[in-house]
């Protein structure tokens, strides 16, 4: 280490006691997406104790504050998510709600970080801003909700990076960070993790409206919306293997329940899902071919059907530049026999990081510290110090290697990424393509149907 990293490391070391209750404390207050206002307000107050001026969302939870190093430069942004899952079985749940995905750990790291720029020295040599950032609603679930919050005018995206590079908030960011809590296997033990790529994805909300009648007495005067849906599914199960396998192409559907009685034939069924894929072609291509196998069962069972896609979470890639800097630093900090960049693995899961990645140099890499698989319900947090504070400080690493020295190897960073949009606007253009509303299956009076399943 550095004599500059030893500063560092004091500087995040003199707030340890406070990242450590941190994350104490935002794990025990699980809320999911755009309703996080405990850990809202939590942090809120904390920040402005240490005198940062902020940027409220307002209407949903959330903030950025921006730090000044005074000398000019690009801007940093350093995020951390505030959402939970809902996922009642957990032991530690609240509410049905668990941080098991290790976001809690992001919020008490960001906080940390904070504190620690605040210190004597913390700015010497840097140019440039650091914009600090508390982003809602990473995980991508409670689809009918956040539909509920759109048609209401709350929100336009359904995940919070992306309604934040909405609303402006990313505007003048030159390029982005966030870490991620990860979970150890039982065959290593590293600090720090990094794939290079993540799916992206479209998320589905689907369905079939039948026709109720009684189970027993009177099944032929029925349209059963269930088995349809079942029909649905099934036909999507008989597409997988014409799935390109270079492309990861998911989906993986649950079907949300009936609201009747078990005599009453089912009149409706709501299926939830992504159609996940490697590109945004690739997920277009397979997400068209879903669409049809569903409308297809409708039309057998004679049901109607009804499509909405939303746009999902874009293809995530890691800038190979900022990847190679932050392994160098996380090596600089924990030794290289504890830490595993993969510059060639690819990860089927999806972010909306992945979002900021189209249209600025990014890097989001996992900090290890909990064990257990992530989203389940043995996920438990075993070492706080090194997902909270080990993180912070392994941020702070990359902030000073990025921004020192006239910020020349951010400046690098940018002139040599090639974003896949040249804009955040015309980005947002790309994702109001996926939004489409139809009704797949429509019959007239004859009983004649009509089929439009897709978006031209």
């Amino acid at each position: 280490m550095t004599e500059r990293q030893q500063l560092l490391v004091k500087n995040v070391d003199n707030h340890r006691q406070m990242i450590l209750e941190a994350e104490r404390w935002l794990w025990q207050h699980p809320q999911t997406g755009y309703t996080e206002w405990e850990a809202h307000a939590y942090l809120k107050e904390r920040f402005e104790k240490l005198g940062y001026i902020l940027t409220e969302a307002g209407d949903i939870p959330g903030f950025y504050t921006d730090l000044d190093t005074g000398k000019q430069g690009p801007t940093l942004c350093i995020m951390g998510e505030l959402d939970a899952l809902d996922i009642a079985g957990h032991p530690e749940s609240v509410n049905g709600m668990t941080h098991c995905c290790g976001h809690h750990g992001q919020g008490a790291a960001l906080l940390g970080i904070a504190a620690a720029l605040k210190e004597p020295g913390a700015l010497d040599g840097l140019c440039g801003k650091i914009r600090l950032m508390a982003v809602p609603a990473e995980e991508m679930i409670q689809l009918g909700f956040r539909e509920e919050l759109r048609k209401k005018g709350i929100i336009k995206y359904f995940g919070g990076k992306q309604e934040f590079m909405a609303r402006g908030y990313f505007d003048g960011v030159d390029l982005a960070m966030i870490t991620h809590g990860g979970t150890e296997n039982n065959d290593d033990n590293y600090d720090f993790r990094c794939n290079a790529s993540y799916n992206g994805c479209v998320t589905k909300r689907m369905t079939y409206k039948g026709k109720a009648a009684h189970a027993g007495g009177s099944p032929n005067r029925g349209i059963n919306a269930q088995y349809a849906a079942m029909l649905g599914l099934q036909a999507c199960n008989d597409l997988r293997e014409t799935f390109v396998d270079a492309e990861t192409v998911r989906f993986h559907p649950i079907m949300l329940g009936v609201k009747s009685a078990v005599n009453i034939i089912p009149d409706e069924m709501k299926i939830e899902s992504y159609v996940r894929g490697k590109t945004i072609e690739a997920i277009k291509r397979e997400n068209k071919k879903i669409n049809r196998a569903l409308t297809g069962a409708a039309l057998a069972m004679g049901c109607e059907l009804e499509l909405n896609d939303r746009p999902g979470y874009s293809p995530e890639n890691e800038d190979p530049r900022m990847m190679k800097l932050a392994e160098q630093c996380c090596i600089d900090l924990v030794g290289k026999e504890r830490v595993a960049f993969d510059y060639s693995s690819h990860s089927t899961g999806s972010s909306d990081f992945g979002d900021v990645t189209m249209v600025m140099p990014g890097l989001q890499f996992m900090v290890m510290g909990a064990v257990g698989t992530v989203h389940s319900l043995a996920y438990h947090v075993k070492d706080a110090e090194r997902l909270c504070v080990n993180s912070a400080k392994a941020q702070l690493f990359v902030v000073d290697a990025l921004l020192s020295n006239n910020a020349a190897e951010a400046k690098e960073i940018i002139a040599e990424y090639k974003p896949q949009y040249p804009s955040i606007k015309e980005f947002l253009e790309e994702l109001d393509g996926f939004i489409m509303d139809k009704n797949a299956v429509v019959y007239d009076e004859n009983g004649n149907a009509t089929v439009d399943f897709q978006k031209v």
